[in-house]
């Protein structure tokens, strides 16, 4: 059966009421940045950030200020133009400042990144080198997306770091939201199927495995804007399916918080919180 023309005027009739009806109208309402320029714009900041390891090209050291200049101005001008579509209309001619002082903020990420990595060759036996983290590793991957996404998150832009985070999501199997605040030296192992919360706040050295959550007791649109998820001090770790919920728990300094143990309250600092190990029933074939 083919789709005879009026068929199509159908379809297109019943779209537009559709849009009418939301108060917005297709071919005036704002676009947003698609997600491959942002994807674009994510490749290119791991690349400055880490030029040996993600950049299409070696950098030889002659020619590295050439190069790193280079990208650097390309970057601006495409984040330049991402960022104008998502600022409001009034405040779009802020884009080229706000994307100067982002930039302006990347040694420090560079720096922040360097310790995440050491802390994963650190913390991991199965590491045998600080490129093989850079280079393969999805937590390193999901926090250098993450640092960067929340430093556009401090600077009140919209959009552009919640779809930075679930590009980061989508590629690692870990779900960072990027208003989350993330100390020092932090080290996800495995990682696949972690999930911290956008008001989570985690302390220097924090370890923690796949399966974790970090999350809040409850999704009610009434608790927007408040503190919905958990504290947890340095130097805790938390091993494969812990879920820790809420926004007064607090996991004390130095603690241990077991497989698949469910917290909602807090936790001393320097103790260890297992689950009763299970009753297991053997048996032979009959």
């Amino acid at each position: 059966m083919s789709f005879e023309e009026d068929d199509l005027d159908r379809v297109v009739d019943a779209l537009l009421e559709s849009y009418d009806a939301q108060g917005e109208c297709a071919a005036s309402a704002p676009t947003l940045p698609s997600r491959e320029s942002i994807v674009s714009a994510v490749e290119q900041l791991r690349g400055l950030l880490f030029p040996g390891y993600y950049a299409a090209i070696a950098v030889p050291a002659a020619s590295r200020r050439y190069h790193v200049g280079t990208w650097l101005c390309r970057l601006h001008d495409e984040l330049t133009g991402i960022v104008r579509r998502v600022l409001p209309a009034g405040r779009s001619t802020e884009a080229e400042r706000l994307v100067t002082t982002f930039l302006d903020q990347l040694v420090l990420v560079r720096a922040l990144l360097l310790e995440d990595a050491r802390a994963a060759l650190e913390g991991d036996p199965a590491a045998h080198n600080i490129d093989e983290v850079i280079l393969t590793y999805p937590g390193f991957e999901a926090i250098t997306v993450h640092r960067l996404a929340h430093t556009l998150h401090q600077m009140g832009l919209a959009y552009l770091p919640r779809a930075m985070s679930e590009i980061a999501h989508a590629r690692t199997g870990i779900d960072i939201h990027p208003g989350a605040t993330i100390g020092r030296r932090f080290f996800i192992d495995h990682g696949t199927g972690v999930v911290i919360g956008e008001t989570s706040h985690i302390g220097d050295d924090v370890k923690m495995y796949q399966g974790v959550t970090l999350g809040a007791l409850s999704v009610s649109r009434q608790f927007a804007g408040t503190k919905r998820h958990p504290t947890i001090e340095d130097g805790v770790v938390l091993y494969a399916g812990a879920t820790v919920l809420g926004g007064d728990t607090v996991i004390g300094k130095g603690a241990v918080i077991g497989g698949n143990v469910w917290v909602t309250h807090s936790i001393l600092p320097g103790v260890t919180v297992v689950e009763t190990p299970a009753t297991l029933s053997i048996r032979n074939k009959p």
